[in-house]
């Protein structure tokens, strides 16, 4: 991807996408022959490509609604493109959707962000399906589970858009060169084992360790293709979408051109934003992980520990 570019939609895809540090594979298919779908998929990297966030939302609802859903959630994906602390993205994005649950809009999500000088890839599960991770030591798939977190005075977690004063949880996942995440919506769980038996997260678990170590290019087509061979209505009842991302030992590079066409777009951004109905620029976090930790990756990981993250 290119430093400030922001990825992605509702509609049919099948795609790689890398940035500095990460790999990133996306399928989507919108149910039916519909135009866009009811998946969200979004992924950004930052100006200086250190920062790369990647979104999965399934949106209650289908077509155009839900594809006016997908442009607004564009707009603050780039707002919030050069934020390594993601918690107010978070916060706006329920609030965004409160402010439609009139019309019954609300989402489950995973909010993923990934800091590529300490490899460090903090998640968010608002009520969707855990997502499942890969350590390449130990050649095993299991799930990403939370570490140790405060227990919250009210309703946390809970699928965006449902309470606007829900508290999102958030945790951190130190990852290696060749580990893997594999998130999706929930046509997969919702399918059928062979003895017409709901799979659930456990069964969509136990079909990728069968699988063994498929080659990442591969893997979500042959995910997908044993689901379907399982029983004869999976996967065409509903949307389906999975992202896969893999930590790779690339560093961000970035030409002068690319790196003066960035500058551009955020001098631009910035001028706008006289405007007071225009988008806000995307400003960087100023804490010391995102100003010192592409040069120190200490840096990072001091501030987590003192923010408690």
């Amino acid at each position: 991807m290119q430093c400030m570019e922001v990825w992605g939609g509702s509609q049919l895809t099948t795609r790689r996408v890398a940035f500095g540090g990460l790999d990133a594979w996306v399928y989507s298919k919108p149910h039916g022959n519909a135009e866009h779908g009811g998946d969200v998929y979004y992924a950004s990297s930052c100006a200086t490509g250190r920062i790369a966030r990647l979104l999965l939302a399934d949106v209650a609802g289908h077509g155009h609604s839900v594809a006016s859903t997908a442009a607004d959630l564009r707009t603050l994906m780039r707002r919030f493109v050069n934020c390594l602390d993601q918690t107010e993205f978070v916060r706006l994005l329920n609030q965004q959707f409160a402010s439609l649950s009139k019309d019954g809009a609300f989402a489950t999500a995973i909010v993923a962000t990934f800091f590529e000088p300490s490899r460090c890839m903090t998640v968010c599960n608002a009520g969707h399906p855990r997502p499942l991770l890969y350590r390449a030591a130990k050649k095993k798939w299991d799930f990403l589970g939370h570490g140790p977190t405060m227990v919250s005075a009210g309703p946390s977690n809970l699928p965006l858009g449902m309470l606007e004063i829900s508290g999102y949880d958030q945790f951190d996942i130190d990852l290696e060169p060749g580990d893997r995440m594999l998130s999706y919506t929930d046509a997969l769980m919702e399918s059928n084992d062979a003895s017409g038996e709901m799979l659930g997260e456990e069964g969509v678990l136990r079909i990728l360790r069968l699988l063994g170590d498929v080659e990442p290019e591969k893997l979500i087509q042959s995910l997908l293709a044993e689901i379907e061979t399982c029983y004869p209505e999976n996967l065409t009842e509903d949307d389906v979408t999975v992202l896969l991302v893999q930590v790779n030992v690339r560093k961000p590079f970035y030409t002068i051109g690319e790196k003066l066409k960035a500058l551009s777009q955020f001098t631009g951004s910035f001028f706008r934003a006289v405007d007071p109905k225009a988008e806000r620029p995307p400003f960087p976090d100023l804490n010391l992980a995102n100003l010192g930790g592409a040069i120190i990756p200490a840096l990072a990981r001091r501030w987590r520990a003192k923010s408690g993250r």
